[in-house]
């Protein structure tokens, strides 16, 4: 590896201009993030971020969003609504000053992809467009209750800002 190679996390993607989406990052992806200049993250996993990560978004000043903090959580549990909202509603509040950000947990595969669903649910996409982009990142782990989740999902419920982001 040549001194200067930048390394995107694990399932790294792009969304839309300003907002990303992963798991979670190691030493080796710190140099590709501070270039994205993150001013947000959302963390979705209901454990901790790892020690080296919380230094690496206390160093780069980012703000940390821990939405997954369920007391009785696992790694195994889905998603819930309240917390898809929550995520969604950190997104749609974009403003500019507090982009670019991106979406993360663990492996960036079940919560992350179960949120930028239902983005794309909000943003009309159709079904099968979704659970494509879904399962291209989710891989031959694809679970089930996260493409009935988001094929449910009530769009309703969601608070569209007055001025949400210039993609949305």
């Amino acid at each position: 590896m040549t001194q200067g190679t930048l390394i995107p996390p694990l399932n790294f993607g792009y969304v839309e201009e300003h907002l990303f989406r992963s798991g979670q990052p190691n030493d080796l992806n710190f140099p590709f993030l501070a270039k994205l200049g993150l001013k947000r993250i959302i963390w979705l996993a209901p454990e901790e971020p790892n020690p080296s990560f919380l230094n690496f978004i206390d160093e780069q000043e980012i703000q940390l969003h821990h939405l997954g903090v369920v007391s009785t959580a696992s790694a195994w549990d889905p998603i819930t609504e309240d917390v898809v909202l929550e995520a969604l509603d950190i997104i749609l509040a974009g403003n500019g000053s507090d982009e670019p950000m991106a979406v993360m947990c663990n492996l960036g595969r079940h919560r992350t992809g179960t949120v930028i669903g239902c983005l794309r649910k909000l943003q009309r996409w159709n079904l099968a467009s979704i659970l494509d982009e879904y399962r291209r990142y989710a891989g031959p782990k694809v679970r089930v209750l996260n493409e009935q989740f988001i094929e449910l999902f009530d769009t309703d419920l969601v608070r569209v800002p007055p001025n949400p982001p210039p993609w949305f």
